[in-house]
């Protein structure tokens, strides 16, 4: 996503990158707690008579060998995400520039554009929270004897063609897939029953040692998939404005130069902002 941000010039991916990673810190940290809950499985005195290196708490155990890599984890990240948002912030203006070249001056089609940014940030996002919370569910909690884990395993490449569908729809202004998936997206929303399963007390027990990130990964995926629904909702309303070459053609992956100049020498390359725009011949001053 960072590739691909950078290669669009994608300031608001840039920002979704930013609170991605402040996700990861706090998931991180969870894992913490979690990985004990895990581990630990008899208690002090239980470790006292007779001591298990994998299910015990204490010097020598599994627990305690993996404990500082997990306490070094979110603080690894927190130092990238630092690099992260300065990076962000010297590049700002550079991609408000490259958006300029794209759509022009016209205060209207730059927000357009923006929200369809916006859009197509969320639906990549919804990507990875949806496969997040599945995966999670199918390897270390669901059996596989279960109706839940043939449920989820259908689940999977539904959401998933419906988050493609959407893309391409929202690019192409395609407006019968637009609607499909804007009606599919609230379909999905069905799927919150998840989050009442994992504090069930019939269900509360299989939970266990994953409810907190499940719970975060849970409600972050469907937020997202709601707020893009509403996105979804605002690109739909500028179908048809003359946006759509734009988004087609954004900007051009090579950089544009200027013709040569004389033996003057006059002729500088310059930047790729400028969406493959054709240039005029520049005048030589001897």
């Amino acid at each position: 996503m960072a590739f691909d941000a950078l290669r669009m010039r994608n300031v608001i991916q840039l920002i979704g990158i930013l609170l991605f990673h402040l996700a990861l810190i706090v998931f991180s940290a969870l894992q913490v707690r979690q990985t004990r809950t895990a581990l630990v499985k008899f208690s002090d005195a239980d470790c006292a008579e007779s001591f298990d290196e994998v299910n015990c708490d204490g010097p020598g155990s599994l627990w305690r060998r993996v404990e500082p890599y997990l306490i070094v984890t979110p603080c690894v990240i927190a130092a990238s995400w630092l690099s992260i948002l300065f990076c962000t912030k010297q590049l700002y203006e550079e991609f408000g520039w490259a958006i300029f070249h794209v759509v022009g001056a016209n205060p209207k089609m730059k927000t357009m554009y923006q929200w369809y940014q916006i859009m197509i940030c969320f639906l990549k996002f919804d990507f990875f929270f949806f496969t997040g919370v599945t995966m999670q569910l199918l390897i270390v909690v669901l059996s596989r004897n279960s109706a839940e884990f043939a449920i989820t395993i259908i689940a999977i490449p539904i959401v998933l063609i419906l988050l493609g569908l959407c893309g391409v729809a929202v690019q192409r202004e395609i407006k019968w897939i637009m609607t499909i998936s804007l009606v599919m997206m609230l379909a999905a929303e069905s799927y919150f029953y998840k989050l009442v399963r994992f504090y069930e007390p019939a269900s509360r027990a299989q939970y266990a040692t994953t409810r907190a990130t499940l719970t975060i990964f849970t409600i972050v995926a469907f937020l997202l998939l709601f707020a893009t629904f509403a996105v979804g909702l605002r690109c739909f309303a500028d179908f048809e404005k003359g946006l759509m070459e734009s988004k087609v053609h954004a900007l051009s992956d090579k950089p544009n130069y200027l013709p040569s100049g004389d033996s003057a020498g006059m002729g500088q390359p310059q930047g790729s902002y400028l969406g493959g725009s054709a240039l005029g011949q520049r005048i030589s001053i001897e």
